[in-house]
This record gives structure tokens, sequence and C-alpha cells, in this order.
């Protein structure tokens, strides 16, 4: 039977909370801020989203991703966490409608496949609130404009570009394909949350070069930031000396006043992989 929409909420905002307190290289986490965003800010705003949360079940996906940003944005005064709403609202929905026998990724496509127009609409509306830095302009269903197409079919064109956007086009291929099967194993073996996160999120990281990083550094500082966290994996085992060592290393070479090499999506997809553990063993 579909997850209480109690336990929802609540696997939506601990998945925030697992994924910001976790140490990951370039990204803010305990004693290590930005100079305009702490710790708390990504505390404050996991918080917030729990109520837009609580009603993904009877909400569209676009309703869940404007309620959501609004009380982070309102809770933070800053951009904390939206590409991580865009992943969770889908997310949450399907977990939320799941029947018996029918997976958590088979219910999101789904989901997926029914966005419309107003979906869009009010997504748009969100990402035109939190003013995410770098986003530029894009020749059709442009964010300043109104869309006129239904939301998976916006997200299919931004795929090519945007990794949050290619994860509705893939139906959330690197969460359920590269982010998922490495946290469950790892969790599985005993490896505590802060470490299998930043495993999970170094192996989603050296997959593919990040596109938070390429819209505000360029595609070769992103390819090269992929390439630093393949060395780490090469470096040891998860948990190890040699391994933390090197953790600590990349997290000092991605650190800049602009934080131009804050790998930003990736930390996104770490989240929507956090959430589809917890709630996976329920649905």
């Amino acid at each position: 039977m579909p997850l209480p929409a109690s336990d929802i909420a609540a696997a939506a905002q601990m998945a925030c909370r697992l994924e910001a307190t976790a140490p990951k290289p370039g990204n803010v986490s305990p004693g290590r801020p930005f100079r305009d965003l702490r710790f708390e800010d990504f505390l404050a705003s996991a918080d917030s989203i729990g109520p837009a949360m609580l009603h993904a079940g009877d909400r569209p996906v676009g309703s869940i991703v404007f309620e959501a940003v609004q009380a982070s944005m309102r809770a933070a005064h800053t951009n904390t966490n939206l590409g991580i709403v865009l992943l969770l609202a889908p997310l949450a929905r399907a977990a939320a409608i799941c029947e018996p026998g029918q997976g958590l990724r088979d219910a999101l496509a789904a989901v997926l496949e029914a966005t419309t127009v107003a979906d869009a609409r009010d997504v748009y509306r969100a990402i035109r609130m939190a003013g995410p830095g770098g986003l530029g302009t894009a020749p059709e269903q442009d964010v300043a404009d109104e869309p006129t197409e239904p939301l998976i079919e916006v997200m299919r064109l931004g795929a090519s570009h945007d990794d949050v956007a290619r994860e509705y086009a893939t139906a959330f291929g690197t969460t359920f394909e590269t982010g998922l099967p490495v946290l469950r194993e790892l969790r599985q073996q005993g490896i505590s949350w802060d470490d299998a996160i930043v495993q999970t999120y170094l192996t989603i990281l050296a997959a593919r070069p990040d596109t938070h990083i390429a819209r505000r550094g360029g595609r070769s500082l992103a390819a090269d930031v992929s390439a630093r966290a393949a060395r780490v994996l090469e470096r040891g085992a998860v948990a190890t000396d040699a391994w933390r060592a090197a953790v600590h290393e990349l997290d000092d070479s991605l650190r800049d006043p602009g934080n131009t090499a804050n790998p930003g999506a990736s930390a996104d997809l770490v989240t929507a992989a956090i959430f589809a553990l917890l709630v996976s063993a329920s649905v």
C-alpha cells in the first residue's frame, strides 16, 4: 500500500538533512560554509519542505515544487534546495501513489509522464523565485517566459545540459542506476551515513561532469572536477585513512571565493538517492 503522507514528508526532510551533513567535497557542510551560505541554511530549508511533501499524494508535481521552494526561500532567504525540491517532488508523489508490487521507479515514470503545462508553469514560477545563478537562456521554453509544453517535455529539452532535467527525461536514471545501488550496498555493509553519502556523491560526480559547475565555470572545469573525483575513488576503499585524506584534498581544491567548482547538481542527485533508499523498503 502507498506510504503514509507523514512518512513521505519525514523521509524528504531526513534526506535533505543527511545530504547536508555529509562532508561532500566542494559543498557546504558542518564547519565548512561558503561566504554567503551556511550549513544552518540547509537545515532550515530541510525542515521547511515538510508541509509541501505531506501533500504529495493529492497535489500535482508543480504545485509541490512551488510550495516547497516558497517555504524554503522564506526559511533560508536564499536558494539552497531548488534542484533537490525538483527531484524530491515527483519522487514523493510516486511514493504516495505507488500501488502494491509496482515499484518506486515505475510509479515515478507514470508521475512524470502525467505532468502538465500547469506543472511547468508552477515550476517556472519556483525557478524564478529561487533565482539560481548561471541559468542563462534557452531557445525554446525559456524559464523567463510562460511554458506551453507539459513539464516532462520542457525537461526533455534541457536534458543535454542540466542534470535535474536529465533525471526527468530518463525516469531518474542516475538516481536509480548509479546513486541508489552504491548507497544501498554501502549501508548494507555497515558504512556510516556520512561516508556512504560521500562515496555515492563521488561515484555520481566521477561518472559525468556536473552541470552546475559547467554553467558557472565551463565544461572544461566540470570535466576536470569529475576526473579528480575519479582519482579519489582509486585512492582506497571507503572510510579508510587514504580515502579520507583524498576526500579532504579534493574538498580543499574545490573551494574558491565564487564557489565556481561547487558540484551542486551531484549533491542534489545524492539527495534523491537517499530519499529513494529511505522509502524503498516500504513501497
